[in-house]
């Protein structure tokens, strides 16, 4: 195929002005909108914050926050998702600084790395958090290169100037706050590390908004919404369509720390009668194995990124609790969502249609006729990258072009399917093999449990694929069968399967594979 440019699409006129605005004034103007006593925070112990509670937090703790950190610079967030993450978030801007959210399950290499990438000199956690999460370790290596504050203490800090701030901040926030540019830096999070080192992402407040604005165009809310997020905040998607989304457009929002307490979040969607869940595939599976007939009734649509969504996933989530399962594609570069299927047009198989203003160019691969390499450009595109080559310098991006690495086809109605990442294709005797179909076909035939699929060098065909698995006896002739009866070539099935106790999974709920790759060189004897 030719490399060829496709417009979705534009984003409506009111969307564009809304995106001119900055994270701390688009949190007042829907606290204003919607009204100060209005609750809109469920945290994860079952407190409720109301807007103006959230707002007397922001200001009465970026006092303190001010004074202890340095004019101008990164601030890091040790939190899981909960109030404190965005009361944190918004306090920081609210000093004028910048807010960097810091994955807390990546391991003290990859936070040192981050700190010194973005760079921070100081980060922002809680004392309860550190203790109940068993972090305590991790905590006092990472204080080795930055100051920790602790939330707790930041509140003892508030003193009189901070209770002034709290009270009249919200009043007349030009007096006690800087205008930060929409163009100017809202966040920076980090690449998952999925495939290698992680990079800084720089998102201005405007690829933020335009996310949210961009969402809202594509997926109709009812009045009614409760929204239940059990993602975390470091990973964009629970930042931005799980967290700030549903606040700044005025809808509830649960709050939940971790997306692994399967039984807790069960109840806690039955309890607080939520009717939109974030997730992905595999912990949306989990918490319908956790639930009752009907526990999950009150749900009206789950929404699932990360990860490709199984036919049986949306098959369980219609028959026995009777809502829709939406898949969701998006990268972290782009503040996360690019496209999305909608409720009442589901295509199984595809993302759904592009998000309005996103541009795509699809570039043509060789050995690949009817699909390409994916290149995006839009409002939600980011700023650009920090290397950790180059602490603290952004290299912005080309044209605003943002290359994916993901291959993908579209279809004349403007439905995308994602075939893999380019990282993630073999070169088996000269043709062009998806992991991804390889993971596929495994999960069609053994649905109940987890698969992934790694490439090692082969000295005979230059690349073969194992197939890693929990399954506790995975027969290749069954998957072969499976295969030679649904159209899969017989080069797309592994000749080496190995089962292990548990496939490696990110803190984000992505498959790791790295650890994946480690284990299948492990098994055959390659060196790392």
């Amino acid at each position: 195929m030719d490399t060829e440019i496709l417009k979705a699409d534009p984003l409506s006129k009111r969307g564009q002005r809304r995106i001119k605005r900055n994270l701390l004034d688009a949190f007042l103007e829907a606290c204003k909108a919607h009204g100060a006593k209005t609750n809109i925070v469920t945290d994860g112990d079952g407190r409720v914050f109301t807007y103006g509670e959230l707002r007397q937090a922001i200001f009465g703790l970026s006092s303190p926050l001010k004074r202890l950190t340095p004019e101008g610079s990164n601030i890091g967030i040790f939190l899981p998702t909960g109030a404190g993450a965005v009361i944190a978030l918004l306090s920081i801007h609210a000093a004028d600084r910048t807010p960097a959210m810091l994955n807390f399950s990546a391991g003290i290499k990859n936070l040192k790395a981050a700190v010194a990438t973005a760079p921070l000199k100081t980060v922002v956690t809680a004392r309860k958090f550190i203790d109940v999460a068993g972090l305590s370790s991790l905590i006092a290596e990472l204080s080795e290169v930055v100051e920790v504050i602790y939330l707790e203490d930041l509140k003892d800090e508030v003193g009189f100037k901070g209770k002034l701030r709290a009270v009249l901040g919200p009043i007349f926030p030009r007096l006690f706050v800087g205008y930060e540019g929409h163009n100017e830096t809202g966040v920076i999070l980090f690449t998952s590390g999925t495939e290698g080192n992680p990079k800084g992402v720089v998102l201005t407040h405007s690829n933020i908004l335009a996310n949210i604005e961009q969402i809202e165009e594509h997926i109709d809310l009812d009045p009614t919404d409760i929204f239940f997020n059990p993602l975390p905040t470091f990973h964009c998607y629970g930042l931005t369509a799980g967290t700030l989304w549903p606040i700044f457009s005025g809808h509830p929002v649960v709050l939940h720390p971790s997306p692994l307490q399967t039984k807790t979040i069960a109840k806690r969607i039955f309890k607080t009668k939520s009717t939109v869940l974030f997730a992905t595939d595999t912990f949306l599976q989990q918490y319908m194995r956790a639930s009752a007939d009907g526990g999950l009734n009150s749900l009206r649509i789950a929404v699932c990124g990360a990860e490709r969504v199984r036919e049986e996933t949306r098959k369980t989530a219609e028959h026995r609790f009777s809502f829709e399962v939406l898949e969701g594609y998006g990268v972290t570069e782009c503040a996360p969502v690019l496209a999305a299927n909608q409720p009442g047009d589901i295509r199984s198989g595809t993302i759904g249609k592009m998000l309005p203003g996103i541009e795509t160019k699809i570039e043509a691969v060789e050995g690949l006729e009817d699909a390409g390499r994916l290149w995006v450009r839009g409002p939600n595109i980011m700023k650009g990258y920090i290397s950790p080559d180059n602490p603290g310098q952004v290299v912005p991006l080309v044209e605003g072009w943002h290359d994916t690495g993901d291959v993908v086809s579209v279809d004349e109605e403007g439905y995308y399917v994602i075939r893999g990442r380019l990282k993630r294709f073999a070169k088996i005797g000269g043709e062009m093999v998806s992991l991804t179909v390889v993971e596929n076909c495994a999960s069609a035939l053994w649905p109940d449990h987890m698969h992934a699929a790694a490439i090692v060098p082969d000295p005979r065909r230059g690349e073969q694929i194992v197939l890693i698995t929990d399954h506790p006896d995975p027969k290749r002739h069954e998957l072969l069968a499976w295969a030679q009866t649904h159209g899969v070539p017989e080069i797309a099935v592994p000749k080496k399967i190995l089962t292990v106790k548990s496939v490696p999974v990110l803190g984000t709920g992505k498959l790791d594979y790295i650890s994946v790759t480690r284990l299948a060189k492990e098994a055959l004897g390659i060196p790392a």
